[in-house]
């Protein structure tokens, strides 16, 4: 089971909605200047993840709540946002080389078959994420953000 904190952002009718922070390990690395995650990290947007999940237990802003989710459901996932535009790239390329005994026919059909592949995952994708083994379940939920409370005697 992947493990990742999330902050809640409101709770109505039974939806949190959450955050989570994009954590990227080139805050720790000392290889920043040679590297190009570092530098396509600093491109990219900085932002997160917002997320609504369904719970019946009332929560509070800024509370933190553990998700989790199915290592089986994250590599078939992974696997299929990669592979499927890789295959049809790779099957529309042969093709049009056989049709077309051409390296520029074979060039567009890697590039129809990439394009292709990227609408079939989305689709695909789109419809797993109505299967509950796709979807984070909530393993545990920390403390509301006022419910404790120190004081110090003078």
């Amino acid at each position: 089971m992947m493990r990742e904190w999330a902050t809640v952002v409101s709770w109505q009718d039974g939806i949190a909605t959450l955050h989570s922070e994009v954590k990227t390990s080139c805050s720790s690395c000392s290889a920043r200047k040679g590297c190009g995650s570092h530098m396509l990290n600093k491109l990219g947007p900085k932002n997160a993840h917002v997320m609504k999940i369904a719970t019946a237990e009332p929560l509070s802003p800024g509370q933190r709540i553990e998700l989790g989710i199915a290592e089986q459901s994250l590599l078939s996932s992974a696997l299929l946002v990669y592979m499927t535009p890789l295959l049809g790239l790779f099957i529309l390329a042969g093709l049009f080389q056989m049709l077309f005994h051409s390296d520029l026919a074979a060039a567009a059909g890697a590039l129809l078959g990439g394009i292709g592949g990227f609408i079939i995952a989305k689709g695909v994708s789109g419809w797993l994420s109505k299967s509950a083994a796709f979807q984070p379940v909530i393993l545990s939920i920390a403390l509301p953000p006022d419910a404790l409370r120190v004081e110090t005697g003078a």
